[in-house]
């Protein structure tokens, strides 16, 4: 029944509008991070749940991102799919990160403000 309203829902929404999801990604869990954020992320892309996704790696993803291969490789893919990724650029050149992340296709920013306006303006986010 939710489903139905759900589908309803998304077949009113306005064509020039884009149903954008915002993904904040903390944990350093590779459970969540592979059964969670990255499988969800890339099944919105492809199933066309959301016009666009961004996955926003914060604190300890960011060493989660670097030092995993399973999880670059599936970073990778999701952004293949038409996922992005924004890492905090605080956070990360403070774990000695950056470069291996913008190697990976993570753009690399200070991201308190853009956080900031998300929750501002009501945008929809998840926090994981």
């Amino acid at each position: 029944m939710i489903i139905n309203k759900i589908r309803g829902a998304s077949a009113e929404k306005e064509d020039n509008m884009a149903q954008k999801l915002y993904i904040l990604w903390t944990t350093d869990n590779q459970i969540t991070a592979e059964k969670m954020v990255l499988m969800y992320s890339q099944n919105c892309m492809l199933k066309h749940w959301w016009d666009e996704v961004t996955i926003i790696i914060w604190g300890a993803s960011a060493q989660l991102a670097n030092d995993n291969p399973m999880i670059q490789e599936k970073i990778k893919m999701a952004i293949h799919t038409g996922v992005k990724f924004i890492a905090c650029k605080g956070c990360s050149d403070q774990l000695n990160v950056s470069d291996k992340l913008s190697e990976l296709g993570v753009e690399v920013v200070y991201w308190g403000h853009g956080l900031t306006e998300i929750i501002q303006n009501g945008e929809k986010l998840i926090t994981i």
